[in-house]
């Protein structure tokens, strides 16, 4: 199913040209991306804009992201969360509900549900059943995933692979095809991970060209770098 058709990134509407994430070309010579397929992929090395534009996407399709107060600078750039002023999406038959996945935030919002259950232990029941600080970060991270995309929505997640084993990874994977193929959830996810990218019929779009352009994920500069550390790991190790 798809939701969002397509997000126009509006280079005119830019404040500044000189504050991050303003500045970066990428951003200032992408005019469209479009989402024609359930599961979307953005990757790229970092710092090349891909969690920033899906944190735009969050904010600009009303999807709440949970964020610790805690990580304040000391001087902050006041451009930063901005982007999403300068974008405009297109949906296929209006918004829909979703929610936005960040590694570093799921605790946040892990001790806050704890925090609820206290007063409400059927608020569990929601992801998993279970106390999700009580499992591994891996297992809370399955129970939550495979919980909250059995309702209809667009999901955001970001780097989801950060915190989950190789095997995890591919569990993760099956799930986002059987959900997708299921007709009610849309996925678009910003990762590193050749596994997730190895997705049958998704579309990815690399952040690493002069643009923002869908690539093939044989041509991918993770699926070489991992196939040729494979095949030839003396060549990456040194060895003093």
């Amino acid at each position: 199913m798809i939701y969002l058709n397509r997000v126009n990134i509006l280079s005119e509407k830019f404040p500044v040209l000189d504050h991050y994430p303003f500045n970066m070309k990428i951003f200032q010579d992408t005019g469209v991306v479009s989402f024609t397929t359930p599961i979307t992929f953005f990757m790229g090395e970092n710092g090349t804009g891909k969690s920033t534009l899906l944190k735009a996407l969050a904010h600009r399709c009303g999807i709440h992201i949970w964020e610790s107060e805690s990580n304040l600078r000391y001087q902050p750039n006041p451009h930063e969360n901005n982007l999403y002023k300068a974008v405009c999406v297109e949906w296929a038959d209006g918004p829909v509900p979703g929610s936005y996945f960040g590694s570093q935030i799921f605790s946040h919002f892990a001790k806050n549900l704890e925090e609820w259950a206290v007063n409400d232990g059927e608020m569990l029941n929601y992801f998993g059943g279970k106390s999700l600080i009580t499992q591994s970060h891996g297992q809370s991270l399955m129970s939550y995933f495979s919980s909250r995309y059995r309702i209809k929505g667009l999901y955001l997640l970001d780097e989801p692979e950060t915190a989950l084993s190789p095997s995890s990874l591919i569990e993760l994977l099956n799930l986002l095809i059987r959900t997708a193929r299921a007709g009610h959830a849309q996925f678009i996810i910003a990762t590193h991970s050749p596994l997730l990218l190895a997705c049958p019929g998704a579309l990815i779009y690399s952040f690493d060209r002069p643009v923002i352009e869908p690539v093939r994920y044989e041509d991918t500069a993770y699926y070489h770098l991992y196939k040729n550390f494979m095949n030839h790991p003396e060549k990456f190790i040194n060895n003093g």
